[in-house]
């Protein structure tokens, strides 16, 4: 079993906070990015509510909708804020409670693959669904991606999916707010 001390997964242009909602990969496996987009409350941007979220101390008083939340073991790897800032919850080697149920097909290997936490990392975008992201947002996506690249030969531009294409039943973020084109423009500069 690995340290946490050994681990080396940490971006070092990513401000660091620790989450709990985080264990080990079973095999080592990183082979997926998983885009998300995240706002609280909904629509709302700005504020530590996304911070407390990841970390369990999400406050029930502070919204109405946070109640409904509140019970919530998540995490992801990265946050990318609306002005292109980076906070890094979890380490990349370790898995990020993100994907939730989910299934991705593989054309490597030639199957459906489950539990996609086991094998993924876990981006956040400040946003929602209808409102752009910020050109800040899609450039440090497009560098958190190439230093993923640098360190996970596994995976590439190929190995890049959304959290409704996995989840499409339940989730529809980053949604068609996101741009796919200019992302995948920006990660060949």
């Amino acid at each position: 079993m690995e340290n946490q001390q050994t681990l080396s997964g940490w971006w070092e242009s990513a401000r660091k906070v620790v989450s709990p909602n985080v264990d080990n990969r079973p095999d080592g496996e990183v082979s997926l990015l998983v885009i998300h987009a995240i706002s609280l409350p909904p629509g709302e941007f700005s504020g530590t509510a996304i911070e407390a979220l990841f970390t369990n101390q999400l406050a029930i008083d502070e919204h109405p909708f946070f109640a409904s939340i509140a019970h919530l073991r998540v995490s992801a790897h990265l946050l990318i804020r609306r002005d292109g800032e980076c906070v890094q919850f979890v380490d990349t080697d370790q898995r990020a409670w993100h994907a939730g149920r989910s299934c991705w097909w593989d054309a490597r290997q030639a199957m459906w693959r489950r539990t996609l936490n086991d094998f993924s990392v876990g981006i956040e975008l400040e946003g929602d669904d209808v409102t752009p992201f910020t050109k800040a947002q899609y450039l440090a996506l497009a560098r958190a991606t190439r230093w993923l690249f640098s360190r996970y030969p596994q995976l590439d531009s190929g190995r890049i999916t959304g959290h409704a294409h996995v989840a499409p039943l339940r989730k529809t973020d980053p949604g068609p707010a996101f741009d796919w084109a200019y992302f995948y423009r920006l990660l060949k500069e």
